[in-house]
């Protein structure tokens, strides 16, 4: 997620400083991001400033310290403009806590349990749906935030229907690991006799 991106179009608007461009962005992005930790905010503030996107001054305080404000370069206008500009893609494959349960309890030969991680899952996808739901009541209003919503909402039900296609596949995902788990034993001891002749 390209958070130092986000950062850089508050700086758009004019100089600022860790606790107002923390406001900022959670106004910025709505309910369904989250908040943004204080400290991850001051480690992309510095590695803007360390890159060139942004410079910084201090501005003195009183009866406090320092504040360190941040202002956007030209670099920083030209880095966003690109930001922009370019395609959304997934960079680093199609990473998922649920695929990684899927593929232990698959090379465990365990249809069960497969169909236990997909009801685990179910139960989880349909609340959140109820939470969009209610979300999506609190923020009619805005219509950013209800595109969000509805973004959410498509995509928790194309995983729900995911999970029934799961289920009905888990005899045949766990069929296959246990060819694949003979296979590889088999082409190890075959490494092994080569070796040893």
């Amino acid at each position: 997620m390209p958070l130092h991106h986000a950062v850089l179009a508050l700086l758009v608007q004019g100089p600022g400083h860790g606790y107002d461009l923390k406001g900022e962005f959670t106004s910025l992005v709505g309910p369904h991001f989250g908040t943004l930790n204080i400290g991850h905010l001051y480690q992309l503030l510095e590695r803007l400033a360390r890159d060139g996107l942004a410079e910084t001054h201090r501005e003195p305080q009183e009866a406090r310290p320092d504040r360190l404000v941040y202002t956007l370069t030209d670099t920083g206008r030209t880095e966003l403009a690109s930001w922009f500009d370019a395609p959304v893609k997934i960079t680093s494959g199609y990473r998922d806590d649920f695929f990684l349960k899927l593929a232990a309890a698959r090379s465990l030969g365990d249809a069960g349990l497969i169909r236990r991680i997909v009801d685990a899952r179910r139960t989880a996808l349909l609340q959140e749906l109820r939470d969009l739901a209610a979300l999506g009541a609190e923020s009619a209003a805005s219509t950013y935030d209800g595109l969000l919503t509805q973004a959410a909402e498509i995509q928790t039900r194309g995983l729900l229907q995911l999970l029934d296609q799961v289920d009905a596949a888990a005899d045949a995902l766990v069929a296959e690991a246990s060819g694949t788990a003979r296979v590889r034993v088999n082409d190890a001891s075959v490494g092994r006799r080569r070796t040893a002749s």
